[in-house]
Formats: structure tokens, C-alpha cells, sequence
């Protein structure tokens, strides 16, 4: 198959999380949620490039990350002020350093750190041979509430056939490259920037423990977790 490579967009601000600093940077269970990430990724042999994209004037990853030893992890310092502009700024840089237009990138968050290699090996597996590549999902479990603005309910939606996005997110470099340019910066993920081109990219179940941190109380949760992996 061809190469795969994996970006990390982390260059956001994390202000909902509450912690004074970006929340990539806070420590979990001893160590930058991160550098959780960047641990459960270089574990995934069949990831050739492992690159980082951060704020330009970022000056806490190299003091606060503690790299995995024998893996090289790239970082470029080209981060915008969304995440689609974070990702495709990777993209271009991983043009910048070979990649070619039908290598495979996998995108995932710096704040999904609970991730494990053999998800991340799930989903390359499901995509290998597909036409368009896909995500790792979960079918939505709970009912769902429509709100009105007073924080009443509206109505309640019909759940059937609805699932929630996670990440890695798995497509091509090329295809990806254009799409995101085509979507523009406002894009939430690289599924709906495919999405928006006409293509359907394939739900691969993942799981629920690898959620995104973002409120207070998942920092918590992940805490307890990751303890008691170890």
C-alpha cells in the first residue's frame, strides 16, 4: 500500500478546557495529553511520518513533550487560527518534505490521547484498498434533544443511522489537499471537507474511549483511565 503518514494539528488555545494554557499541553496522568498522543501513534509501525503542526510562535512543545525514543516526530510551526487551516498548512508541508499526492495521511487530535495503536491499525486496515478513505465513528447510543435558546427541549430527533465522528481520520494526501482548499477554513474535519467533493467516506467503528478532551471534567476522566492502564 502506499506510505501512510499521520498529522497532529496542535495549534489551538484550548480555552474551554479552564487551564490557563493550551489544553495539548496539560498534564495527564504525568505526562502532556500530547505526548499521550504522539506515544500511541509511533506505536503504529505502518506510520512512516509522524508530523506535529503547531503555532507559529509556540514555545511549550519541546519543554513540555517528552518525545518517544527510537520514533522521529517532525514538527512544522505553520498552524492557523482553525483546524482546517492547521491541517492543510500540514499537508502542504509534508508535500514540502515528498510526500506524494496518493500517500495516505491519517489526522488526528491532540486532545483524543486515550487513543490506542490498534485502532489507529483498525482503521488503516479498513481503508487500505478503499477508494476514499474513512474515519473512526461511533453509532450515536443516546436520544437525541433539539434545544430552544431558554434551554428547553424543541424536539427530539431520530438517532437511526447517525454516528459521531472521531479521529484518525484516513484519505489521500492529494484528494484531501484539494478538498480542504474547496471547503475553506470553517470546516470541522477532513470527512467533511471529503464529503463536500461528492465523496462517501467509510465509517470504521471506533471506540468510546477515545473521546476529544475539552470540558474540565474529561481531563478528570482521562486521568483515571490512563491510570489504570498503567
Amino acid at each position: 500500500m502506499p506510505t501512510c503518514h499521520a498529522i497532529v494539528p496542535c495549534a489551538g488555545s484550548g480555552v474551554r478546557a479552564g487551564h490557563g494554557v493550551p489544553k495539548q499541553y496539560v498534564s495527564v496522568a504525568g505526562r502532556a495529553v500530547v505526548e499521550h498522543t504522539l506515544r500511541a501513534l509511533a506505536a503504529v509501525g505502518r506510520v512512516s511520518t509522524i508530523l506535529v503542526v503547531l503555532a507559529p510562535h509556540d514555545d511549550r512543545f519541546e519543554r513540555d513533550v517528552r518525545l518517544p525514543a527510537g520514533r522521529s516526530i517532525a514538527v512544522a510551526r505553520c498552524g492557523g487560527a482553525t483546524r482546517a487551516e492547521s491541517v492543510a498548512q500540514g499537508l502542504d508541508a509534508l508535500a514540502g518534505r515528498g510526500a506524494a499526492a496518493d500517500d495516505w495521511v491519517l489526522v488526528h487530535d491532540a486532545a483524543r490521547c486515550l487513543v490506542r495503536p490498534e485502532w489507529v491499525e483498525r482503521l488503516i486496515d479498513a481503508c487500505a484498498d478503499d477508494a476514499v478513505g474513512g474515519l473512526l465513528a461511533l453509532p450515536l447510543a443516546d436520544t437525541l434533544k433539539q434545544a430552544t435558546p431558554e434551554g428547553r427541549v424543541a424536539a427530539t430527533r431520530d438517532r437511526t443511522g447517525l454516528w459521531q465522528a472521531q479521529t484518525p481520520q484516513m484519505f489521500r494526501l492529494g484528494p484531501l489537499r484539494a478538498a480542504l482548499a474547496q471547503a475553506g477554513p470553517a470546516v470541522t474535519d477532513e470527512s467533511t471537507a471529503i464529503e463536500a467533493t461528492g465523496r462517501a467516506p467509510l465509517l470504521v467503528p471506533g471506540e468510546l474511549e477515545n473521546f476529544k478532551l475539552t470540558q474540565a471534567g474529561d481531563f478528570t476522566l482521562a486521568e483515571r483511565l490512563l491510570q489504570g492502564r498503567a
